[in-house]
């Protein structure tokens, strides 16, 4: 079980932050970012997850500073509000510095450092693969706006993807289209299963799926040095 600290990003902000450590041989750094509805028990489960496989992860709580302590529920005013935050309160570019003051802090105690995120956090993921020179390596889940806003560039690391064919909230025209760009240091992979497959918390949860992105991302982070 791993314990929430704070950590001072470049604002000034004291952000609260899940800490997970492995109990046995640290195999690097891992940051893990978000869904919309916050730092829930589903992502601090997914935290104790990767801890066991060796990594010490940290998951900040990106909506802080609009929502203390944010941990919402999947439906309802919840998701209404969720969806607010993510799409119209929540700065995109102070989310991605406060990610990379984590991804600075997990360099600082050695080792490779990789970033896995779902959902919104899939797209900031992804952003974060194309723009910090301080990754390993990248697993993105079901990101909504990897394959519109962000297609062009290709991830300086080594980067997977994982979209559901069946995604009513992702464009999966324009993830085909992402897929005929060929990124060198990207690979696209697609399920037969819907939006938020790998949340066990959600009607779309689709065990296969989870299971073989779980560990093709397992098996991307022990390649690059984890």
């Amino acid at each position: 079980m791993g314990e929430t600290i704070h950590i001072d990003m470049d604002d000034g902000h004291s952000l609260p932050v899940y800490h997970a450590v492995p109990e046995d041989q640290r195999r690097g750094g891992l940051v893990l970012i978000q869904e919309i509805f916050g730092v829930t028990e589903h992502i601090r489960e997914l935290c104790d997850e990767y801890a066991s496989e060796g990594y010490e992860v940290l998951s900040p709580g990106l909506f802080d500073r609009i929502e203390p302590g944010c941990a919402l529920g999947y439906t309802g005013p919840d998701w209404e509000r969720a969806v607010a935050i993510a799409k119209q309160e929540h700065d995109w570019e102070q989310g991605l510095r406060d990610t990379q003051v984590c991804i600075d802090w997990l360099k600082g105690r050695g080792g490779p450092v990789f970033i896995v995120g779902y959902c919104f956090g899939g797209s900031v993921a992804w952003r974060m693969a194309q723009t910090s020179p301080d990754l390993a390596a990248a697993s993105c889940y079901y990101g909504g706006i990897i394959a519109t806003r962000f297609a062009d560039d290709p991830p300086l690391c080594a980067t997977i993807c994982h979209f559901a064919q069946f995604d009513t909230m992702v464009d999966f025209a324009e993830v085909e289209k992402l897929i005929e760009k060929q990124h060198p240091t990207a690979q696209i992979f697609v399920y037969e299963a819907g939006h938020g497959f790998n949340s066990d918390r959600r009607k779309d949860y689709h065990p296969p799926s989870a299971d073989l992105a779980l560990e093709r991302t397992l098996a991307l982070f022990k390649a690059c040095g984890g």
